[in-house]
């Protein structure tokens, strides 16, 4: 069963070589590129001849074309700031290799690395995340913050990391948060869902004891301490910007 290994990408050159070599070994590699301006589309065309550049449609829209573009049997969805561990490599092969594969699409647990060191709770682990599906049972679907893959047919499991460098620091962290926050009020407020002054207090509080209390994120340390807060300023700020619109 032949796997084409699918990434999109937009100035990524800091980490796609070390993503790009975690799937060297699939039978096809298909990637699309938002018009970078550094070097990413140079570092992709080292690995493979199968690059497309496109101007920017959104998370969805780009990666279902991407997605048209993979010719294989099975689809290996997998973004640039990740990697596929070698223990989910073996296990991939494993399933397909003997042409035996139960499911049409299977969920993977996500090893989520923060300033070096993989983040076990807060909630996490093992942030599960479908990317492994047969060509043309998966599609993506478009939400508030964060695209998904819906797969027709049945989705297991398997129980090897894929590996997640996600924030290269605070700064990249409120980068993102600014952005994905805009989406996620927009979201709020088309649900009819009301805006109140008191979501500025509660949710953010709800978010920081929920990661680090109830989903014990004081056991990572000073990573737990940081992240608890750095999601309730997040949940703040989405907050924030719902309110503000709610009034117009």
């Amino acid at each position: 069963m032949s796997v084409s290994a699918v990434v999109i990408t937009f100035n990524e050159e800091e980490r796609l070589r070390a993503c790009l070599e975690s799937v060297a070994w699939a039978d096809e590699l298909v990637v699309v590129d938002a018009e970078s301006s550094d070097k990413t589309v140079q570092i992709a065309r080292e690995f493979t001849d199968r690059v497309w550049v496109r101007p920017w449609p959104g998370f969805p829209d780009q990666k279902n074309f991407a997605l048209e573009q993979a010719t294989g049997d099975w689809v290996l969805s997998v973004d640039a700031d990740e990697e596929v561990s070698s223990e989910l490599r073996e296990q991939i092969e494993a399933v397909l290799g003997s042409g035996s594969a139960s499911a049409d699409g299977y969920l993977v647990p996500r090893q989520n690395i923060f300033w070096g060191r993989w983040v076990r709770h807060g909630g996490l682990y093992p942030d599960w995340q479908l990317r492994l599906f047969r060509r043309g049972r998966g599609r993506f679907v478009d939400h508030a913050v964060h695209e998904s893959v819906a797969v027709t047919g049945t989705v297991g499991r398997l129980g090897t990391p894929l590996v997640h460098r996600s924030y290269r620091g605070v700064a990249d962290f409120l980068a993102r948060a600014d952005r994905y926050s805009t989406l996620a009020a927009e979201a709020w407020i088309r649900s009819g869902r009301p805006a109140r002054l008191s979501d500025l207090v509660w949710r953010p509080a709800g978010r920081f004891l929920g990661m680090y209390v109830v989903r014990a994120g004081f056991l990572d340390g000073w990573r737990g301490f940081l992240l608890a807060s750095l999601y309730a300023y997040y949940v703040f700020i989405r907050s924030a910007k719902a309110w503000e619109r709610a009034r117009g």
